[in-house]
C-alpha cells in the first residue's frame, strides 16, 4: 500500500518518531478484536446495568458500524456527515431511515460534535460501540425494556471503556495473542532503518506498561535483526498516557520499572526512560525539539492527530486500517466509476443547453418546443443510467454506510478531519518501509473549481 500525502513532510527533518501502540505499531485482527469487545460489553450492561439478557445473544456484525460515523444520543440514531456536517445517511437501530423522516429530522442541523448529543465513532475502537448501540436501539424498538436513548448510548459507551480499563479484554487477548493480534516483520524492520538513520523513537499510549509490554513482546520482538528487545529500540515509552489528555492538560511522571513494573514519583527529565501519566509540554522541552521535528503515527483522528496538531504543532500521520479495503473496492468498481463521470459529463452538458434555453425565453428570444422536450427526455433518460450505475456502485462498498471517506458525492466528516490534521496517511505503519528514511512526502497539486480540468 502506498503513503497519502496531504501536505509536504520531509523525512529527514524528523528527528523523532513517536507511535500510538494499539492499532497502530501493533496490529489486531479488527473483527475478531472487536467482537471480543462487543460480548465483553453487552455482559457488562446485563450483569452491571440492568438490561435485559436477549442483549447477551446479540451476534456482532462489523457493517452494523464504521470509523468516522455519530451517534445522535437523543433520537437513537447512527449518522453519516458530509465534512460540512450535514446528514447523508442516518440508521435508527438496524433500519434505514426513511428519506423524508431523516429530512425533517436533520435539514436544518449542522451536527457540531462539541454538542454532548453526538458521540463520534472515530477509531476501530468504537465499531464495537456503534454497532451495539444499534442493536439497543432495535431491541427497544422491538419492544424490550431499555432506558432512553441518551442513556443507552452512554451505558454503551461505558460499558465499552470498561472492559478496556478493567483488564478483562486486556487479559483474554493476552491469553490468545495469535488470535488477536497480527505480527508484520515489516515493522521491527522499519524501525531498525530508522534508528540506523538516527531517529530517535517514542510510543505513547493508553494501555498500561504490561499490556505493553506482553504486545510488544509478541509483535516485535521476534523479528529484530541487530537489536534483543524492543526496551532497546525505544529512546521512550509513556504508557497510561490517557490521550487526548496527554496533550491538554497537566499530569505527573510516574518512572516504571521496566522488570517489576513497579512505579516511583520522578523528578527530572523525561526525554528518554519508561514512564506512565505525564503530559506533552515537559516532554517536549526535555527532547529539545521543535514540533516540526516531531512525526507522531496514530490511529484515533481527535487523540492522535487533531489534538496534536492543535496543541503541539507536532507532524503528524494517520493509520487507517479500514482504507485497504476501501481501496480495493474502488479499484474493482474504477470501470464503472468511469461510466458514472462520462454520464455526469453529459447530464451537465445537457442542463447546459437547458440553461441557455430558458435564458432565451426569459429575454424573448423563441425556443423551440420539439428540441426541448427532446432535451428533457435525454437527461431524464441520462438520470435513469446514473441513478443504476449509483446502484451498483454502492454494491462495492459497505452494504449500510458506503465509503468511508465520501458521504455520497461529497467528503465525508472523517475524509475532512484527515484532510485538515492529518499530514499523511496509510493502511498500516509498515506501508512507510516501501519509503527511505529521507523521503520528502509532497502533496498532489489539488484542482480548484474555477481551474481548467
Amino acid at each position: 500500500m502506498s503513503v497519502y500525502v496531504n501536505r509536504s513532510l520531509n523525512l529527514k527533518q524528523v528527528s523523532l518518531i513517536g507511535f500510538d501502540m494499539d492499532h497502530t505499531l501493533v496490529r489486531y485482527d479488527a473483527r475478531a478484536f472487536e467482537a471480543l469487545a462487543h460480548g465483553l460489553a453487552a455482559r457488562a450492561l446485563v450483569g452491571e446495568k440492568g438490561y435485559p439478557e436477549a442483549a447477551l445473544a446479540l451476534a456482532f456484525d462489523p457493517e452494523l458500524s464504521m470509523v468516522g460515523l455519530v451517534a445522535d444520543k437523543r433520537n437513537g440514531n447512527l449518522l453519516k456527515l458530509s465534512r460540512y456536517g450535514k446528514v447523508k445517511l442516518a440508521r435508527h437501530g438496524l433500519e434505514a431511515m426513511d428519506f423524508r423522516e431523516m429530512k425533517r429530522v436533520y435539514q436544518n442541523v449542522a451536527v457540531e460534535l462539541s454538542d454532548p448529543a453526538f458521540l463520534p465513532l472515530d477509531t476501530l475502537f468504537a465499531i464495537s460501540t456503534g454497532v451495539l448501540y444499534s442493536q439497543l436501539v432495535q431491541l427497544k424498538a422491538d419492544g424490550a425494556e431499555l432506558p432512553d436513548f441518551a442513556t443507552v448510548a452512554d451505558d454503551v459507551a461505558w460499558a465499552v471503556d470498561t472492559v478496556h480499563r478493567d483488564g478483562s479484554l486486556k487479559k483474554a487477548v493476552r491469553a490468545d495473542l495469535p488470535g488477536y493480534v497480527i505480527q508484520d516483520p515489516l515493522v521491527p524492520s522499519l524501525l531498525e532503518r530508522y534508528k540506523d538513520y538516527g531517529k530517535r523513537l517514542m510510543i505513547i499510549t493508553n494501555s498500561d506498561y504490561e499490556y505493553t509490554r506482553a504486545l510488544l513482546e509478541y509483535a516485535l520482538d521476534p523479528f529484530w535483526k541487530r537489536h534483543g528487545s524492543w526496551r532497546e529500540v525505544f529512546d521512550l515509552v509513556i504508557t497510561l498516557a490517557d490521550k487526548p489528555r496527554f496533550f491538554e492538560q497537566p499530569n505527573r511522571f510516574l518512572k516504571i520499572d521496566p522488570d517489576t513494573g513497579l512505579m516511583s514519583n520522578h523528578e527530572g527529565s523525561v526525554a528518554s526512560g519508561l514512564f506512565q501519566g505525564g503530559w506533552f509540554q515537559p516532554l517536549q522541552r526535555d527532547l529539545g525539539l521543535d514540533g516540526r521535528e516531531i512525526l507522531y503515527l496514530g490511529d484515533h483522528i481527535y487523540g492522535d492527530v487533531v489534538s496534536i496538531k492543535k496543541r503541539c504543532g507536532w507532524r503528524t500521520a494517520l493509520v487507517l486500517e479500514d482504507l485497504a479495503g476501501e481501496i480495493a473496492s474502488l479499484e474493482a468498481a474504477a470501470g464503472l466509476q468511469r461510466d458514472i463521470d462520462a454520464l455526469m459529463g453529459r447530464k451537465e452538458a445537457l442542463e447546459e443547453r437547458l440553461n441557455r434555453m430558458e435564458l432565451d425565453r426569459y429575454e424573448g428570444r423563441g425556443t423551440d418546443r420539439e428540441s426541448l422536450d427532446a432535451l428533457f427526455e435525454e437527461s431524464d433518460r441520462v438520470n435513469q443510467e446514473i441513478s443504476g450505475k449509483l446502484t451498483a456502485h454502492r454494491a462495492f462498498f459497505n452494504p449500510y454506510w458506503g465509503e468511508v471517506l465520501r458521504a455520497g458525492q461529497e467528503e465525508s466528516r472523517y475524509a475532512g478531519q484527515i484532510e485538515g490534521y492529518a499530514c499523511i496517511y496509510m493502511t498500516k505503519v509498515s506501508d512507510l518501509h516501501a519509503y527511505s528514511a529521507k523521503t520528502y512526502f509532497r502533496p498532489r497539486r489539488r484542482r480548484l473549481p474555477h481551474e481548467p480540468s
